[in-house]
């Protein structure tokens, strides 16, 4: 268990995965100048209810982001680029007079490296497609299109689903069931 700063957000954040954010509230400001000092890194947590900017309730388990760059623009607003590291699951949760989160998490197991399987090698493809076309943050991640975790994560990022469909797949320990419900997922889209 260990105490970190949480970020309510509108968005999943998978082990791996890019997060590119704008930040304006000083309690943000402050935190991401802590992060960078202690080489720390930020709780993000899908809002169940409330908002990105006011109070917020939010779902349990997230991921832990580390800052990767940070700039300020000329609309002197901050711009940080971080990655997904490991899960966590928040067991309590405080506000300092700042209005900033923190809670204590504890961290989850990494999930076992899986291989994709062959039957869904097909997922890897789509994949591969979506990022040639999204570039962006996407373009700076070292492809591992035989993993199925990695993959599975990527697509629960890149396809068109719910804010609770992807929290679902985030709490999923077990890759290979990942796939399996994105393949059933991805067969529902196209068949719209």
């Amino acid at each position: 268990m260990e105490e970190i700063a949480i970020f309510p957000l509108r968005t999943v954040l998978y082990p791996g995965g890019p997060l590119s954010l704008r930040i304006f509230e000083t309690r943000y400001i402050d935190m991401v100048s802590r992060c960078l000092k202690e080489e720390r890194g930020f709780g993000v947590c899908l809002i169940k209810e409330g908002g990105e900017t006011g109070p917020a309730e939010v779902h349990h388990m997230g991921t832990l982001a580390r800052i990767r760059d940070w700039s300020q623009g000329e609309d002197g607003l901050l711009y940080i680029l971080a990655r997904g590291e490991s899960r966590f699951r928040l067991h309590t949760r405080r506000v300092q007079m700042d209005g900033l989160n923190l809670g204590e998490a504890e961290w989850l197991p990494e999930e076992p490296v899986a291989v994709m399987p062959d039957t869904r090698r097909e997922l890897a493809e789509i994949l591969r497609q979506i990022i040639q076309q999204v570039e962006g943050v996407y373009a700076e991640l070292e492809p591992r299109y035989d993993d199925a975790g990695w993959v599975s994560n990527r697509l629960a990022e890149l396809l068109p689903i719910s804010l609770v469909q992807r929290q679902y797949l985030l709490e999923l320990a077990d890759p290979l069931k990942r796939v399996e419900i994105l393949f059933t997922l991805i067969q529902s889209l196209a068949s719209q």
